[in-house]
């Protein structure tokens, strides 16, 4: 329905007026165009909720949610337009009525624009959702035939008995992602995600092996970063799994990332590995699948083999992927409460003397056939050695900023927090001085200096100085401002030019850097860190500039920094860019007023990249922390429901 309001604001006006708002990008005015040019009937209402709906993938948002009683917020921000009325007129109950009645859309994915239930998708983003969903589905319904009497003796000597009776939540996790064609394994950093999964791949093969079999197993992750840490922590735990050698030399060591996984193509979104092409593998295991975006598990799934399995791990209460849809979020909704039904009680009580009836499902809260394929492991191993990392992270995601605070109060050795000023270098001095015990720059800065006099040894002198660079990292959860990483990476270079540590040109010895795309000439992937060093010594002794980048297997890869077209200095880097990777210590950066990208998933993922200690920068009052911790990141998407329907 229109409203008389409309006539006052032609259509192609308001698009322009929250283009020069930065409310809508060029991208989504010209979705609107499109459309109008293809239906000249196309209403006012439908072309600006066409622009909107491809303007929320921006914000992660995989479609409208018109009945969401957050919808205000999805399309306008904290600031909505002073005259929303004239821009969008009328009322969501009036905007459905407007979109079920346009030629435009459909419920069915004939059309530019699908509108399932009341929620608004642009036709890409519903078929990948609704694909993904289905494929789930099917693995749901694809039961391993392995049974709790399979399961309980291998599991045995996989996870002896200890003296306490707690409930072994890593061997929990084995058996329930044992039973179908997909698992899941969620949990916070310390509860042991590596040391479950390898021992998942002993038990599998181990069983497989039993009846003839060996698995095609395949390990991968999101990003080269991502990637590179499993592959180092992987290789010591097959080794001592208690297994054959036959069994541990089928368990792969090496971690690739998805892109090579699936078989990049250069110049093309599309991968070599699809549903006509899949995968030679039987098993596939994902690390850090919080950092999957809907489009990428579209590909994941549908270039999986009809017969393989899924497992899928990560941290459900980490930061959503950067592009669109929280799909590990949608998946794992209610992994803490578990909601397992009775078979699934007896499965587990059979299979590893194990009773998990506290989290059975509630006729309030039915278990869905995804929750009982999914495990929480629910014990911090790590939180002896650093507490208040454990309890800090626990009070964040509890949405508790009283108790948030008082950790820093308890346990000083390892949190800190500190108040700065805009117009002072604490900050950089900090990161080149170092704090918490821990180098800084200056140290790294001695040591790139003095490269060693054989060139045979400078693959092992860089991997030693990769490692320093994850000895403390300073994070912000902006990019762009005073706060940003992009203005504070300056401020750190210029700090380090006054104090004659970096001299005034783009490329130094000592110059960290991250790629901002994927290179696949290169074989370098967005995400990736590299360090400017000197390389070889020709035979005038003169040793030219190379970057240094640690590959998924561990060897080194020194490129040129002409060849590098994509990437930035990396004295700080986003929150975002951080994920998959783990530091001794981590320095946040707060800015002086509450962000809309401030939220608690943002800070959890912040504190959880710490291993030892945490470090806080604050810049304006504590309201700013307590409103971040108070802020719940929501992304708009149908996955969850569908896979309870």
């Amino acid at each position: 329905m229109q409203s008389d309001m409309f006539t006052t604001l032609h259509w192609q006006d308001a698009l322009d007026q929250l283009r020069d708002n930065n409310q809508l990008r060029d991208l989504d005015v010209a979705v609107a165009r499109f459309l109008e040019q293809h239906c000249r009937d196309a209403s006012h209402t439908v072309l600006m909720l066409a622009a909107l709906a491809s303007n929320q993938q921006a914000s992660g948002h995989l479609c409208i949610d018109l009945g969401n009683d957050r919808l205000e917020q999805q399309l306008w921000g904290t600031s909505p337009p002073e005259n929303v009325q004239e821009l969008l007129p009328g009322h969501p109950r009036d905007w459905l009525e407007a979109l079920a009645q346009s030629p435009l859309v459909s419920d069915n994915g004939s059309t530019p624009l699908v509108l399932d239930d009341q929620r608004l998708y642009l036709k890409r983003n519903w078929s990948q959702e609704k694909a993904v969903a289905e494929a789930i589905r099917q693995r749901l319904a694809t039961p391993s035939g392995l049974t709790a009497e399979d399961l309980h003796g291998p599991l045995q000597a996989l996870f002896p008995a200890g003296e306490d009776n707690h409930t072994n939540w890593q061997q929990v996790a084995c058996a329930l992602t044992s039973r179908s064609g997909i698992g899941i394994i969620t949990g916070g950093p310390g509860t042991g995600k590596t040391t479950t999964v390898v021992k998942l791949l002993g038990l599998l093969q181990s069983l497989a092996m039993t009846q003839g079999q060996r698995l095609r197993i395949r390990l991968a992750a999101p990003t080269g970063k991502a990637a590179a840490r499993l592959t180092e922590s992987i290789g010591d735990q097959v080794a001592a799994l208690p297994v054959t050698d036959e069994v541990r030399n089928g368990i792969p060591t090496e971690v690739t990332t998805l892109h090579r996984l699936l078989g990049t193509r250069p110049d093309s979104r599309h991968f070599r590995h699809h549903a006509h092409n899949p995968l030679h593998a039987d098993l596939v295991v994902v690390d850090e699948a919080s950092m999957i975006d809907m489009d990428m598990m579209a590909c994941l799934l549908g270039a999986l083999p009809a017969h393989a399995r899924l497992i899928l791990l990560g941290d459900k209460d980490q930061l959503a992927s950067v592009e669109a849809g929280a799909v590990m979020g949608d998946l794992c909704r209610h992994a803490s409460e578990g909601r397992y039904q009775q078979d699934t009680l007896d499965f587990v009580k059979h299979s590893c003397d194990a009773d998990i009836s506290p989290f059975a499902e509630k006729a309030a809260q039915p278990g869905t056939g995804l929750a009982q394929c999914t495990a929480m492991l629910r014990t911090n191993w790590r939180s002896k050695d650093s507490p208040g990392i454990g309890t800090l992270a626990n009070a964040i995601n509890g949405a508790d900023s009283a108790a948030s605070q008082q950790s820093f109060r308890d346990f000083p050795g390892s949190l800190q927090r500190r108040r700065l000023q805009a117009d002072d270098q604490q900050l950089e001095s900090l990161l080149v001085e170092g704090s918490a015990g821990h180098d800084g720059l200056r140290s790294l800065f001695a040591d790139v200096v003095q490269p060693p006099a054989e060139n045979d040894a400078l693959d092992e002198w860089a991997r030693r100085l990769l490692g320093k660079l994850t000895h403390q990292q300073l994070l912000s959860g902006l990019r762009t401002g005073y706060f940003g990483v992009e203005q504070l990476n300056q401020r750190i270079t210029h700090y380090l030019q006054q104090h004659n540590l970096a001299p005034e040109r783009e490329w130094y010895a000592g110059r960290p850097v991250m790629m901002t795309r994927n290179d696949y000439q290169l074989g370098l992937m967005n995400g990736d860190v590299g360090l400017t060093l000197p390389g070889e010594s020709g035979p005038d002794g003169q040793r030219p500039l190379r970057v240094a980048f640690q590959l998924p297997d561990g060897r080194i890869k020194w490129v040129l920094p002409s060849r590098l077209d994509g990437m930035e200095t990396v004295y700080a880097m986003t929150v975002h860019k951080s994920q998959g990777s783990e530091f001794r210590h981590t320095l946040l950066v707060l800015p002086d007023a509450p962000h809309p990208l401030l939220t608690r998933e943002l800070i959890y993922t912040a504190v959880t990249r710490a291993r030892q200690s945490f470090t806080l920068l604050e810049y304006g009052p504590p309201g700013v922390w307590e409103s971040a911790v108070n802020k719940a990141t929501w992304r708009a998407s149908g996955l969850s429901q569908r896979l309870q329907d």
